[in-house]
């Protein structure tokens, strides 16, 4: 039963706007951030970044939303969504990507679902 939870979004963890992380979080079901984090995340769900969070750091998760601004590496296993207020600084790697226009990504990216699992694994 939690894990049907866990799956259909209804539990998760929050990083409100106003709250800083500095180092490595460890998460097993989505994550939502509108404040900074300055480490790296590791999550086994979703990770959404709102309008008003950053990251700076690594993030590996199986999901993304970025609607903020992240600088550093990112690996999801199964899609990423770039949406238009987003920017990323660094490398994406993912089986799918979806950039919404309006959207910056400055580095590289590698799409495939070998790749990104083979990553994810690491």
């Amino acid at each position: 039963m939690a894990n049907d939870r866990q799956q259909s979004g209804m539990m998760f963890n929050a990083l409100t706007a106003g709250s800083k992380i500095v180092g490595t979080i460890t998460a097993d079901s989505d994550y939502r951030i509108d404040g900074l984090i300055e480490g790296d995340l590791s999550c086994t769900g979703k990770v959404v970044i709102g309008e008003a969070g950053r990251v700076k750091g690594n993030i590996m998760c199986q999901n993304a939303e970025i609607l903020g601004l992240m600088d550093g590496k990112i690996t999801c296993s199964n899609q990423l969504s770039l949406r238009s207020s987003g920017k990323i600084t660094g490398d994406v790697i993912t089986k799918t990507l979806i950039v919404e226009p309006g959207a910056l990504l400055n580095g590289t990216c590698s799409m495939g679902g070998n790749t990104a699992a083979k990553e994810a694994v690491k």
